[in-house]
């Protein structure tokens, strides 16, 4: 089985412990729970008829964790990307949490899907990221990492309803074994430690 470290990146309170507990097969809390510095968990999937198992990297998005996050990055293989569609700031910090990601995950360049969350919320409020703005910053995104040999993606989710929620781990899944082929000075990760 290969084990696949990844991050939940993007500023706090944008749901990506939501997301990592729905994940997990765990209920939806309405109340925020500040992540400090980092939270781990392990989940077994299947990707394209392979087993796989995603060691994921829950990041505290609060500025005052920036000098803690760095030394989770490493040997990250991937990552999603979250912002809040209600928090337009949240969508406008995405360059730094890419920059922070690729500067330390000691690898560079690694597959990323775009995560607009909260779209349960799209009827209710007003001033909100419109999908064609996600959907833009992907497809810039992307140009970016077509040399690389991958590309990235994105992807609208509930963490309340679960919309979305496993399609957005397997966008992911499915784009790090084209990264890894394409990056063979890369470890595979061969057994279930990592």
């Amino acid at each position: 089985m290969k084990v696949f470290k990844i991050a939940l990146i993007g500023d706090g309170g944008v749901g990506k412990t939501a997301i990592r507990e729905r994940y997990l097969g765990n209920g939806f809390k309405a109340q925020y729970l500040l992540t400090v510095g980092a939270d781990f968990a392990m989940h077994d999937d299947n990707i394209n008829g392979f087993p796989v198992r995603y060691q994921i990297w829950d990041l505290a998005g609060q500025q005052r964790f920036d000098g803690v996050r760095e030394a989770y990055y490493n040997g990250c293989i991937g990552a999603l990307l979250v912002y809040d569609i209600t928090r337009p700031e949240s969508f406008f910090n995405m360059p730094k949490w890419i920059n922070e990601l690729w500067t330390n995950n000691g690898r560079g360049r690694v597959p990323i899907v775009v995560v607009a969350n909260k779209i349960d919320l799209y009827d209710i409020l007003d001033n909100t990221v419109s999908p064609s703005q996600g959907l833009s910053f992907t497809e810039n995104l992307s140009n970016l990492t077509e040399p690389d040999g991958f590309l990235c993606h994105f992807i609208e989710t509930s963490a309340k309803t679960g919309e979305n929620i496993p399609q957005a781990f397997s966008l992911l899944g499915t784009n790090i074994p084209k990264f890894i082929e394409n990056h063979r000075r890369i470890p595979i990760l061969a057994s279930c430690s990592y």
